[in-house]
């Protein structure tokens, strides 16, 4: 059973304002906030080592040996190459920070450096990461613990040690798309084939997902809607806009739950599964393009629960 949430690294040091954490100038030994870091790393790591050992019963001293420094970013600093330079796994630093991809460290502003390597995760999800983490953790694992951000107190479940599954670490990296139904039946894949409709051969650019009438769609990533509407072909029709000049069509549907400009989430209902525009029954056509191109949904999309 778990010990309760606790709140610990809360004293500020000489100089600091009340409530701050040490801050790191730059990551360099010759700053006193980073040697300092690197040496609660040292010790945190000692004390997981002993716990993994069997040397040391009680978790709450784990939770004792992590202390929370903030640190921002340079612009020219990437994820990996800052975890490495302050010897933790970037899990630790991308689950306590919430970053769903290692390009959000830029937009983050200041962030915090965690002295134990482990995963944080957090009370309430709000990404399919956390979900996916969230999902495969037992919280038996962890240490319930508290961490101040922004002047307020956040909760989460800290697992001394731990590291992103295989899974966890090609989502975090890659940021695939989810699949945009819970349930379906494939009928037709990326690639060349006969249209059913017209009987021409071409390429189909996108999934064709066999799901029953009014089935719930969901966005396959964060975006904007770029556009909706009517189209001969398409039918019913969503295009929203996601990073790095990606977009998502969802067409044929049978209603549409979301409006133009609007932005949406990752797993938000954005409408509902139907045969309007050149249709033999009820299904959803899924494309994924970037620069304009069609890219293959089914080498980008993950399978997350709603």
């Amino acid at each position: 059973m778990c010990p309760p949430f606790s709140l610990f690294a809360q004293a500020p040091r000489t100089g600091e304002a009340e409530g701050a954490y040490p801050l790191i100038s730059r990551l360099d030994v010759r700053d006193t906030a980073f040697k300092q870091y690197l040496d609660d790393v040292e010790a945190a790591r000692r004390r997981i080592y002993n716990r993994q050992g069997g040397r040391e019963a009680d978790p709450q001293s784990v939770a004792e040996a992590l202390t929370v420094y903030s640190y921002e970013p340079r612009s020219d600093e990437d994820l990996l190459a800052l975890a490495a330079r302050c010897n933790i796994p970037y899990a630790g630093i991308a689950s306590l920070n919430r970053l769903s991809h290692p390009e959000d460290l830029g937009r983050q502003g200041v962030i915090l450096l965690p002295s134990a390597p482990g995963i944080f995760i957090p009370e309430n999800s709000k990404s399919d990461l956390e979900n996916l983490i969230s999902a495969s953790r037992s919280s038996d694992d962890g240490i319930r613990v508290v961490i101040r951000r922004q002047g307020k107190g956040e909760k989460f479940l800290f697992i001394p040690g731990a590291d992103f599954s295989p899974a966890e670490r090609v989502f975090f990296l890659n940021q695939g798309f989810r699949f945009p139904l819970r349930a379906w039946r494939i009928t037709s894949s990326f690639g060349p084939r006969v249209n059913p409709i017209t009987g021409v051969y071409g390429i189909h650019r996108g999934l064709d997902l066999a799901a029953p009438e009014g089935t719930e769609v969901f966005a396959a990533r964060d975006g904007t809607v770029a556009d909706l509407g009517e189209d001969p072909v398409y039918g019913r029709y969503i295009i929203i806009s996601h990073e790095n000049n990606w977009v998502s069509l969802y067409g044929h549907l049978s209603k549409i739950e979301t409006a133009l400009k609007s932005g949406v989430k990752s797993g938000s209902l954005i409408g509902r599964v139907g045969s309007t525009g050149q249709s033999t029954g009820p299904h959803l056509h899924f494309e994924i393009r970037q620069n304009g191109q069609a890219q293959d949904p089914g080498r980008h999309l993950r399978i997350f629960k709603n």
